[in-house]
């Protein structure tokens, strides 16, 4: 039975049933009769293991896929507990799986793919090489769950599947009606509860994320921790990992609530310029986020593990694979062989899991010394290795590779020591040569660990090689060329950077001041985010917020005004660089950008209020800014709306072929829909805004966040009639 929890209000309870919040997104419902979670965002179990929960029967499904940059029916860890904690399995329990057939399908595939990993046919169609895919095929097989013939269980037999009817379904003695959208009628003895989910606008992770305060600076090679926990920990983040070199992060993997979590570290979403992925499980590969970056990350890792990966996103969301694919550049690694990625050594290697998994040594050369940071990944013990080794389930050499890891030089190895089923054994690395072992996976070491190794916990650094001021020359030449849309003149880049000044602020410091003058300088943001606020005189108002890439203080010099229209608050640490105002000014007038940069600056209030970019970060809308036109048509005034434009109405009144437009619709070439033209006319006068139709559809290939979105307004305004929304798959393949 769940414990009552003192935080939920009274009325929540109805006789001899509770209903509890395990975390934001989702319900556990429970009474006599049995007990059903509703919703299942990232990291669910670990709310469900807060509040004392040791059992539930059912799972359902919700309608809505996504919620503030996070999935919503993140399965897996759920079906973990049901199996592995609460024994259902081994009692001869199923748990009840409840929704729409096509979800349900989708839900199945996807966990067949993250349980077991790729079949064989698979692994064939992605031209695998055979002794690896006969390795990775034999490891799975060995880890699966194991019927009493010795048979591995398909993922469809963990479950009882229960689609609606008619809206309606029966499980057991309770009943589940689909009332609306993730809107839930629970009867059961005799009695009705409704559950909400769409109570829950924003998800946030079930335990508390510590922030950072003070800024730590770039550096040339080292590590910050996401996180270090498991997926069992509940009071701490899953293992991630943020790999810094030369100023830029790679992430090496993609932790549940990664944004949540790279905000807590002061590191900007324009600061990551790529992904190594490990493997598939949820505690590790929560790609969704990536899916709403302000431009195309890099994807590193092997082709079977991206391929996997477009298929559990495709599977999460409800979307095509062709429609994830266009979110993602796939940089792709081959086991055994070494990277160059921009002056960044990578060799990857294999590791022994349940699926499909791989690490990496990550090294480059530092006035002549070279420097290795090694992550294991996620790894089975070593005697578990060598035993498998012996019975030809795997190849020697993964074993004698492991063991030669384990025992290396490297200025940091990151080691996997879960010590569980699949998790490795910190004794692995008693005789590793590392400058220093770190573990993940691990809440707390044994004694006889803890004066040879640390643990990787949230927040922790591991510098290997110091940043300078040097390392920020290129983050702002590119994050200015970024700013103008266009490369940024040598010849003022460096007239610029003879006078710039590197400033750090703690987290809510005061940047800039509403009504101050501007004191002759303007700022641009390297590090972390900032929040844009204004003060009337009764109340504060958040205007926007900013991060990394984005200027400060520079329509004070455009248009002349010498004070600060609003101040400007670091919300996490923050780095900035500090231009002088005169130089600045010089540069805009000098080059005739002046009055380019008034028109994108009074573009973007009225860009930021169209519903087609309300989620927009600032950087995106920049780039929507450059290019966006603005047309203003006056009393009588006509303009022949061609099938190659976009546009949008931002103000006044008119009308396209006789027929009246309105506010936040959109028309010409609209995209992902039939196009219209003709001519706009307007009695009254009005305001347009214009794309060229071309230039969008590269900017949006571009920029993942803007395609997303996109895309999801689209579905939503044709009720998903749209060809990337995925139909029911074929659970079994």
């Amino acid at each position: 039975m769940a414990i009552k929890n003192p935080n939920i209000p009274a009325s929540a309870y109805s006789g001899n049933s509770t209903q509890i919040q395990p975390s934001t997104g989702s319900r556990l419902f429970e009474d006599d009769l049995g007990t059903i979670l509703l919703g299942q965002p990232p990291e669910v179990l670990k709310g469900l293991l807060l509040h004392g929960v040791t059992n539930f029967d059912t799972l359902v499904l919700p309608d809505v896929k996504e919620k503030s940059g996070s999935l919503t029916n993140s399965l897996e860890f759920p079906l973990y507990f049901f199996l592995f904690v609460s024994k259902g399995l081994e009692q001869g329990r199923r748990l009840n799986l409840v929704g729409e057939q096509a979800d349900i399908s989708h839900a199945l595939r996807l966990l067949r793919i993250t349980l077991f990993g790729p079949t064989r046919d698979e692994l064939d169609s992605w031209q695998t090489d055979p002794a690896l895919a006969d390795e990775w095929l034999a490891a799975s097989n060995e880890l699966a769950l194991k019927d009493k013939y010795g048979e591995i269980i398909p993922v469809q037999d963990f479950f009882n599947i229960l689609p609606f009817k008619d809206g309606w379904v029966k499980v057991g003695e309770q009943t589940i009606s689909h009332i609306d959208t993730d809107v839930f009628d629970i009867g059961s003895g005799g009695s009705t509860v409704r559950i909400d989910l769409n109570e829950d606008t924003n998800i946030q992770p079930p335990y508390k994320v510590e922030p950072d305060y003070v800024p730590g600076g770039l550096v040339k090679m080292g590590i910050e921790v996401l996180g270090g926990a498991s997926g069992f920990t509940p009071t701490e983040p899953c293992t991630g990992l943020a790999f810094c070199y030369n100023g830029e992060y790679i992430l090496i993997d993609a932790i549940p609530f990664l944004d949540q979590h790279l905000f807590a570290r002061g590191i900007s979403k324009n600061q990551v310029a790529a992904v190594f992925l490990t493997h598939l499980h949820d505690d590790h590969s929560s790609l969704f986020p990536l899916m709403l970056m302000p431009h195309r990350v890099d994807l590193i890792t092997t082709r079977e593990i991206f391929n996997m990966a477009m298929e559990k996103i495709s599977c999460g969301i409800g979307w095509t694979l062709a429609a994830v694919c266009e979110h993602f550049n796939l940089v792709e690694v081959t086991p055994g062989e070494r990277l160059n990625y921009f002056g960044l050594t990578i060799e990857t290697h294999v590791t022994v899991h349940s699926i499909p998994t791989i690490g990496a040594t990550f090294s480059t050369v530092n006035k002549g010394i070279e420097r290795e940071v090694c992550v294991i990944g996620d790894n089975h013990s070593m005697s578990a290795i060598r035993d498998m080794a012996q019975r030809g389930l795997i190849r020697e050499s993964t074993a004698k590779n492991l063991e030669r890891l384990y025992s290396d030089r490297f200025s940091l190895l990151v080691a996997d020591g879960g010590a569980g089923a699949i998790h490795g054994d910190p004794a692995d690395a008693i005789q590793s040569a590392s400058d220093r072992v770190v573990f993940v996976h691990v809440e707390e070491l044994a004694n006889e660990f803890n004066t040879t190794f640390s643990l990787a916990t949230s927040g922790k650094r591991y510098t290997i090689l110091d940043g300078d001021s040097a390392i920020y020359t290129s983050q702002i030449n590119h994050y200015l060329t970024e700013w103008l849309g266009r490369p940024f003149p040598n010849r003022w880049m460096r007239s610029l950077l003879a006078e710039e000044e590197i400033r750090r602020y703690n987290a809510d410091d005061v940047i800039l001041v509403q009504d101050a003058t501007t004191r002759g300088f303007v700022y641009l943001i390297l590090t972390g985010y900032c929040d844009v606020v204004r003060h009337d005189g009764l109340r504060l108002t958040k205007d926007a917020e900013l991060q990394a890439g984005d200027i400060l203080g520079e329509m004070a010099v455009i248009t002349g005004s010498g004070t600060r229209n609003a101040s400007v608050i670091a919300k996490t640490p923050v780095t900035l660089c500090v231009f002088s105002e005169e130089t600045f000014k010089s540069f805009i007038v000098a080059e005739g950008f002046q009055d380019k940069l008034l028109q994108q600056w009074s573009l973007r209030p009225a860009i930021a209020r169209q519903p087609q970019f309300e989620h927009m970060t600032s950087t995106v809308l920049e780039k929507l800014c450059h290019a966006a036109e603005s047309l203003i048509l006056h009393e009588g005034d006509s303009y022949e709306l061609s099938e190659y434009t976009w546009c949008l109405l931002a103000g006044g009144e008119a009308s396209l072929n006789g027929k009246s437009m309105y506010r936040y619709e959109d028309y010409g070439a609209r995209p992902f829909a039939e196009s219209d033209s003709g001519p706009i006319v307007t009695k009254e006068g009005c305001t347009l805004i214009l794309f060229d139709a071309r230039r969008l559809d590269r900017l949006r290939m571009r920029t993942p966040q803007l395609n997303y979105y996109l895309r999801k307004l689209r579905g939503k305004e044709l009720s998903n009639h749209v060809p990337w929304i995925l139909g029911q798959v074929d659970s079994h393949a």
